[in-house]
């Protein structure tokens, strides 16, 4: 029996050119040490584990004719030694060109033909580490049927658990007829596949209708590009095929120390930090402040929603909205600012705290990007202009076949008109920030030191400062994040 692709899992694949590809990406460093780790035991280990994520193990197949929308077969000539592969970096082996052989593997678009999902040993590392880079189409994994595969590989302690032997078979691809007869039946009697076919044809006449417009749309999109640089300021442009990762590890302390020092949350001073980054590479690209005086950020929040479809993990994503003041001189006021602006979604009560998502068994911060990237996609027509996906995770050690994960950055992907994502993982006493870029987008490079010089400004003003009265206080600051629970706090870093 096969499964039909849902409209919103179809849109992701109506939506995908070459310019946009349509996954979302992790890159994960190990310290190898006295663990073995090599790639016959990650090849063990996800044949292993693959099991608990079927679709890991199907394709898309179409309907002939697009009478209805596809649907996910088992592969029967699946092999995992396609999508595990090798990989090793030249002397010295260092992060530049880490992140130079993940950009360049991120801007390649998945095979539609096989299971979409690619994973990577890469070896050479400085400091004889590993670095896995997993690549799951956004499609794939949804956060309510399938999680991310990076989840599933990752043990609380050095021992590897084993698990039975799987004794997977695929299933025959359905014939032609069959696929047709089951298509118009499913439209005949089910309004979810009726409105997915219309999504899919609605698709297929748009990308149709750009290829025959193209040509004339070159010299449009320029005026426009141009009337909306001078109306709102942004400095953004269209997306190139390919891409830049900048991957920044700081420490999660200096967060809670600014977090102590003027109230807020660490969910804050990461934004804030974000914000005084943006500024400060706005400025070395010499873009004039005075048109450029806010980002719109898209944050994906979890929440407790009714009217949401919950998350495998027991938790709703939702979108929120942020006004960075990169125009702002001061850090502070620009962390008041950022702050005030999470303080109506606080009051709702609907804000699940980050301690009770990292507190998870079995919890990775990967699936939660991939769904943040998916409502960052849903959220297109709010113009917003880039999305930050910040997830909290465990802050104990984490390992992968007995090597130990010393850094874990999350790839976002981009999207039309928003040529640079930004998402962040906390981890073990450390925050990772994984920012995708456009590799058009000039000297964005800055945003590496932009970062970290923004996060010491705010540690300078905070070591110096005593927190004024009416705020938290170090020695307050667990016991109010264990009172409010119930969705008031959302910060949780306390755990």
């Amino acid at each position: 029996m096969t499964e039909r692709l849902r409209a919103r899992d179809l849109a992701f694949l109506t939506a995908e050119t070459p310019a946009s590809p349509r996954h979302n990406a992790t890159v994960e460093v190990f310290d190898p040490s006295e663990s073995g780790l090599d790639f016959d035991r990650l090849m063990q280990l996800i044949a292993d584990r693959i099991s608990f994520v079927p679709r890991y193990r199907q394709r898309v197949v179409a309907v002939p004719g697009h009478l209805a929308p596809p649907v996910w077969v088992d592969d029967e000539h699946f092999d995992l030694g396609y999508h595990v592969r090798r990989s090793a970096l030249p002397r010295p082996g260092s992060d530049d060109q880490l992140r130079e052989l993940v950009a360049r593997i991120v801007s390649r678009p998945l095979d539609r033909t096989r299971p979409l999902w690619e994973c990577y040993l890469v070896e050479g590392l400085e400091g004889d580490r590993m670095a896995l880079l997993t690549k799951s189409h956004q499609a794939l994994v949804d956060g309510v049927h399938t999680v991310d595969l990076g989840q599933l590989l990752l043990d609380t302690g050095p021992a590897t658990k084993h698990l039975e032997p799987d004794d997977w078979r695929p299933r025959r691809t359905p014939s032609t007829a069959a696929l047709l007869s089951a298509g118009v039946r499913d439209v005949l009697t089910d309004r979810a596949t009726l409105v997915g076919t219309a999504s899919a044809a609605s698709g297929v006449a748009m990308r149709t209708a750009d290829r025959a417009t193209r040509p004339a749309r070159t010299v449009a999109g320029v005026l426009t590009r141009r009337r909306r640089r001078s109306s709102s300021g942004s400095p953004f442009g269209p997306l190139s095929q390919q891409r830049r990762v900048i991957t920044v590890e700081t420490s999660l302390a200096d967060y809670r120390t600014v977090r102590d020092a003027h109230g807020g949350t660490v969910n804050d001073v990461i934004l804030a930090t974000l914000t005084g980054a943006f500024r400060s590479w706005l400025m070395t690209r010499g873009e004039s402040l005075r048109g450029v005086r806010q980002l719109e950020a898209l944050v994906p929040v979890s929440v407790i929603d009714e009217e949401l479809e919950a998350t495998s993990l027991g938790s709703q994503i939702a979108p929120h909205f942020v006004e960075l003041p990169v125009g702002e001189a001061s850090p502070l006021v620009r962390l008041h600012q950022v702050s005030y602006s999470f303080q109506v979604h606080k009051e709702t009560g609907r804000g699940v705290a980050a301690n009770r998502l990292a507190g998870i068994a079995g919890f990775a911060p990967t699936t939660f990007h991939a769904i943040g990237s998916r409502v960052a996609f849903e959220q297109l027509r709010r113009g917003y202009q880039v999305s930050v996906t910040n997830v909290p995770g465990p802050q104990a050690p984490l390992y992968a076949a007995g090597a130990r994960m010393e850094a874990t950055y999350p790839v976002p992907p981009l999207v039309d008109g928003q040529p640079l994502a930004v998402g962040v993982t906390s981890y073990d006493g450390r925050v990772f920030y994984g920012i995708t870029a456009d590799r058009d987008l000039p000297d964005v490079e800055a945003l590496h030191d932009g970062v970290l010089e923004a996060l010491a400004e705010l540690l300078e003003y905070s070591t110096t400062a005593r927190a004024p009265r009416g705020r938290r206080t170090p020695g307050r600051g667990r016991r109010q994040s264990s009172r409010a629970r119930g969705g008031v706090r959302t910060d949780g870093y306390d755990a």
